[in-house]
């Protein structure tokens, strides 16, 4: 593994990880999810290993969510910074994304863009505004996030209190209460998060209806971020997108949001499509 630092328009600094393997020309980036971290998520070191070990590179690529509070650094300005899901702003998406293609496009031929979990809802975010095949050839959406669900425990009361204080142009407060019952972070974080910038994989599907790219949606049969349907979940999307017919859909018996006693079966099956589509031996 080596550290892997890339720099967006706004100067923060993103602290990734690759996993080389020898002379590869093909990398699988995976954007990570709030608190969807090494600790949380290991089945990264599975992904990891496994392409590093069949010749196709690997990039954890860590946004600003995949922990409560990241210390990095600003290039433009050369001053510290605190990032986290505490202070994290949809808006960045597309140039959190763009920070690792950068870097991939100038260091390999074959590039697979891939997400987990909230991850997933930016990558479908990002491919809904980018049609470039030869940036991206492929997607794989891990386990994406019904922001629908997930935010059901956020009371009416609490949703206008929250737009009660960005109106008002306190956005950086911090919140008094956890925001859906777990994040502590401000009220422009959780004002984005209620936007529906990224509710775009079970309550608005108009953003997967502009994806152009072809690929791969995974999903645990048991997964609890679903509403308690992840087959018909993952469906609706594809169903939803122009390259339906040509997407593959799998579904990983007996398992949850993060593979649980399935990390090394996610990993080859994620070997398994980057090299069938890039044709590694």
């Amino acid at each position: 593994m080596e550290n892997l630092n890339v720099e967006t328009r706004r100067g923060t600094v993103l602290n990734g990880v690759l996993f080389p393997a020898k002379n590869s020309d093909t990398v699988v980036i995976a954007i990570t999810g709030i608190h969807g971290n090494f600790y949380s998520n290991p089945f990264y070191y599975n992904i990891g290993d496994t392409l590093s070990a069949g010749g196709i590179d690997f990039i954890y690529a860590q946004t600003n969510d995949a922990f409560g509070e990241i210390e990095t650094y600003n290039a433009k300005s050369g001053e510290k910074e605190i990032v986290g899901s505490w202070n994290e702003r949809f808006s960045y998406t597309e140039e959190d994304i763009d920070a690792y293609l950068d870097f991939a496009e100038k260091n390999y031929k074959h590039v697979i863009l891939a997400g987990h979990s909230l991850g997933a809802n930016k990558v479908i975010c990002y491919l809904s505004k980018h049609h470039d095949k030869k940036r991206v050839e492929h997607f794989i959406l891990m386990s994406p996030a019904n922001l629908a669900h997930m935010m059901s425990g956020v009371s009416e009361s609490e949703k206008d209190f929250i737009e009660r204080i960005v109106r008002y142009g306190q956005g950086e407060k911090i919140l008094p209460f956890y925001f859906m019952g777990w994040v502590v972070c401000t009220a422009n974080t959780a004002h984005d998060w209620l936007s529906g910038i990224l509710d775009n994989a079970r309550g608005n599907f108009s953003q997967a209806e502009q994806i152009t790219h072809t690929g791969a949606l995974i999903i645990g049969t048991y997964d609890n971020f679903t509403d308690g349907d992840p087959v018909g979940f993952l469906k609706a999307i594809n169903e939803h997108m122009p390259t339906a017919a040509e997407n593959k859909l799998i579904f990983i018996e007996r398992t949850g949001h993060t593979y649980q006693q399935k990390h090394q079966e996610i990993a080859e099956i994620i070997f398994k499509l980057a090299a069938d589509w890039t044709k590694v031996s």
